[in-house]
């Protein structure tokens, strides 16, 4: 740990010539780096090894300690000898690392532990490389084990426990994103990546886009199913094209010379009008894609931050966010694998994000929502689950009896 410690003072800079990177880069790195070395061979909902778990834990914890020294000053009351109270100021951990470090670690146990759960079940297993099914697998999942399960498939209550974990593990997934989000909106814009942009927002986007977002009537949903989605490159660059046109509006909206280079004949209702526009947009794509890579903004964002305590939430937010998206991944493809099993016609493509009603993103408030939902239990194994839902069962049939015999009492004579 030494070494490592070593390596982050450094600034990753071996030569020791001061040409490192900053020490919330090199922090980032390193959060970024262990989850890629502990969590590349979690192809398969199994437990984490004994070994990698305790890494995991042990390193973590290593490179979070850094923000129980990051602090600020704040007023408090302290009674004097002589019983006199008064106002001085006191350090305490820096507020937004005191909301989101404790969250981020209850998600990072509940994934754990959601892992975990999968010790003993039998239901379904894993084909080796080398087997007849993987070598006739050519679809974008051809790297990872196949899916097997019993020619009958998967008993009915199964199948309710395993959406019951991908729910579970979808909280985390939106709590994670909502955090992520929030912290990557507070860092500031790169001068450097302001320099990059086009004159105005059209430019960004391009004409055909501009016009259908700058339309009278406009809906993002079909605004999405008329473009080209098909790559991840395609998704990234809509997003890295919408996210420009957004700094682009809202720089012109708080500059206070209109007769600056940035200034145009549209009025700011109605730039406005096309950020919120252009931000649910930006949502739809977060719902729809949230395994895709980062934008442009958000890399220079992270490769430009100063500040550590941002840096590390960030970078701890997101290897959660790609951790709770791949084991979402993998159980959805035991799912998928149910049917196939017992019918072999390949079903109709579809989404497993539920947009739902569409609104304007709020990370704060999605993240508090999220984490007040997370107290359900979701360490729960299968057979934990069969006597959960055994109890959930009998409880409603007591309730159901008890408003019977309540009903037959009001209408006796």
């Amino acid at each position: 740990m030494k070494e490592k410690f070593s390596k982050l003072l450094l600034g990753e800079d071996m030569s020791g010539g001061g040409k490192g990177v900053s020490s919330a880069l090199a922090l980032s790195n390193a959060i970024t780096n262990l989850a890629a070395s502990v969590f590349t061979e979690q192809c398969r909902l199994e437990p984490m090894t004994k070994e990698r778990k305790a890494r995991w834990k042990n390193e973590i914890d290593w490179l979070l300690s850094v923000t129980d020294h990051i602090v600020e000053f704040s007023p408090t009351e302290q009674i004097s000898k002589d019983g006199i109270k008064i106002e001085v100021m006191a350090s305490c951990q820096r507020n937004d690392l005191l909301m989101n470090i404790p969250a981020l670690r209850k998600l990072d146990t509940m994934l754990v532990e959601c892992l975990d759960n999968f010790k003993d079940q039998n239901e379904f297993w894993y084909g080796s490389k080398g087997d007849e099914d993987a070598a006739k697998r050519k679809d974008e999942k051809w790297w990872l084990p196949t899916v097997k399960v019993p020619p009958e498939g998967l008993s009915d209550m199964t199948r309710k426990w395993l959406l019951y974990q991908r729910e579970s593990v979808n909280q985390v997934l939106k709590a994670s994103m909502a955090i992520n989000a929030q912290v990557l909106s507070e860092m500031k814009i790169p001068d450097n990546y302001i320099e990059s942009l086009p004159k105005n927002g059209r430019s960004s986007l391009g004409e055909a886009t501009y016009k259908s977002i700058t339309v009278d009537h406009f809906d993002p949903l079909e605004f999405l199913t008329t473009l080209d989605l098909s790559t991840e490159h395609k998704i990234v660059d809509l997003k890295n094209r919408i996210e420009a046109s957004i700094v682009i509006w809202k720089r012109k909206m708080n500059s206070k010379d209109s007769k600056a280079p940035w200034g145009s004949t549209v009025s700011i209702e109605k730039r406005e009008l096309f950020e919120e526009r252009a931000e649910s947009i930006l949502l739809l794509i977060k719902l729809k894609f949230p395994g895709i890579p980062q934008s442009n903004l958000d890399i220079s964002k992270i490769q430009y931050n100063v500040d550590v305590g941002q840096s590390i939430l960030e970078s701890y937010s997101r290897v959660l966010e790609s951790l709770s998206f791949n084991v979402i991944s993998r159980i959805q493809d035991v799912l998928d694998a149910d049917p196939l099993t017992r019918d072999p016609t390949p079903p109709e493509p579809r989404s497993h994000i539920n947009l739902g009603a569409l609104k304007i993103f709020d990370p704060r408030e999605e993240r508090d929502m999220l984490m007040s939902a997370i107290d359900a239990p979701t360490s729960m194994t299968l057979s934990d689950f069969m006597g959960w839902h055994l109890e959930k069962m009998e409880s409603r049939r007591n309730l159901s009896g008890n408003m019977t015999f309540s009903n037959d009492e009001d209408t006796s004579p």
